[in-house]
């Protein structure tokens, strides 16, 4: 059995022998996979992670009292107040909690302070101007 795998060995060492000084081809041609790998992991994991953690930022940065947000624990709630790192969030009549900001996430709705303020405006003025109308007739 040795006389059988001896030759091979030596055929081999003699064929990798021959070409004494390595090329530079193939050293670059041993780096192109992990040059692929590093690209790859690039494009579908950190890039994305990166993407979504500026969007959370962003998110956490935009909270307002008012807005209707879910906790990573599952609670739905009213922002009440914003602090520097918390937020009161009411739960419930007379129960309010405190969370960090970084426990929120998501907005499931975003209030809408000014623009009811002025739907309530054009709402009246459209009440006075039918009560004008209806008593000048």
């Amino acid at each position: 059995m040795n006389t059988f795998i001896l030759p091979l060995l030596m055929g081999a060492q003699q064929a990798a022998g021959e070409g004494t000084a390595p090329t530079g081809g193939s050293l670059i041609g041993s780096f192109i996979p992990f040059i692929a790998i590093i690209l790859i992991f690039y494009l579908l994991i950190i890039r994305p992670q990166s993407k979504k953690r500026k969007e959370t930022e962003k998110m956490l940065g935009a909270i307002k009292k008012g807005d209707k947000v879910v906790t990573i624990g599952g609670l739905y709630g009213t922002i009440q107040s914003v602090k520097e790192t918390t937020v009161i969030m009411k739960v419930d009549d007379n129960v309010k909690l405190e969370f960090l900001r970084s426990a929120i996430s998501s907005i499931v709705q975003q209030s809408n302070v000014k623009e009811e303020k002025i739907e309530d405006k054009n709402e009246e003025k459209e009440e006075s101007e039918e009560k004008t109308s209806e008593n000048g007739e």
